[in-house]
């Protein structure tokens, strides 16, 4: 693992100086002897996981830098990286900054790795939403979500307060199906109100009957944070949208 590669460089850099340093002075030999060298076998190296201390603290790094790769960050000091475990384990001493810089720092870079790694998602779906709103049918909202009419009911449309039944197909722009009522069987009962943002806009627009395409900024999707694997940050989503029934609020 890289978290142990500074170690290993810093002991061979030690040894090789060390040995520079204790050479002899080249004097010539008396008299010509010959010697045959047998060349010492390297040391075996020790296991590293030695004992249950050793496999917690892999398992913990192990579970660390798939966490911050997650997040998009590639590259950290492991020196600094190791101090600060060790600084907040201890509780002695003086740690190098306090708990509320230490969350400042992290959100700030979090930030700032995390809109570099959706940069090239964003723009994708800029473009295609730029291509999709000349297509026939397609409406766009001001908010730059847009909508196309598959077919149109002729029931009530739902107040944001009102429990929706529906069936849906949620796909990404490269036609990855991240999830799908259909292939359930059965249909979505749900508060409006706690639906996606580019929902709330377009569904009450929809009397129930209607089937609806819907396609979704991240911004009014799932943001740059994205939700789970499937969907990265800064996804723009296409859904299809079956509005099978309005539940109204009781008053």
């Amino acid at each position: 693992m890289r978290i142990f590669s500074f170690v290993t460089v810093g002991l061979l850099a030690a040894t090789v100086a060390t040995a520079q340093s204790s050479k002899p002075a080249v004097k010539k030999p008396a008299a010509k002897t010959t010697t045959t060298k047998t060349a010492a076998k390297p040391a075996a190296p020790k296991p590293l996981l030695r004992n249950g201390i050793d496999s917690l603290s892999y398992a913990i790094g192990l579970n660390i830098g798939g966490n911050m790769q997650a997040q998009g960050i590639e590259n950290l000091s492991y020196i600094a990286l190791n101090k600060g475990i060790a600084d907040a384990m201890k509780k002695n001493g003086t740690p190098l900054m306090d708990d509320n810089t230490a969350n400042m720092t992290i959100q700030q870079k979090l930030q700032e790795y995390m809109a570099k790694k959706n940069g090239a998602v964003k723009e994708e779906g800029r473009k295609f939403l730029a291509e999709n709103k000349k297509q026939a049918g397609v409406v766009e909202l001001p908010s730059g979500v847009q909508y196309k009419i598959i077919t149109q009911g002729t029931g009530p449309k739902p107040l944001l307060e009102d429990t929706i039944k529906f069936h849906y197909k949620g796909t990404r722009l490269d036609g990855f199906v991240f999830d799908e009522s259909y292939k359930r069987g059965e249909p979505v009962i749900y508060p409006l109100n706690q639906l996606i943002e580019g929902w709330k806009q377009t569904v009450v627009l929809m009397p129930a009957g209607s089937k609806w395409q819907l396609f979704i900024p991240s911004d009014y999707g799932y943001g740059d944070r994205g939700a789970g694997g499937d969907i990265p940050g800064g996804a723009t989503l296409v859904f299809e949208l079956e509005l099978l029934e309005v539940i109204p609020v009781k008053k």
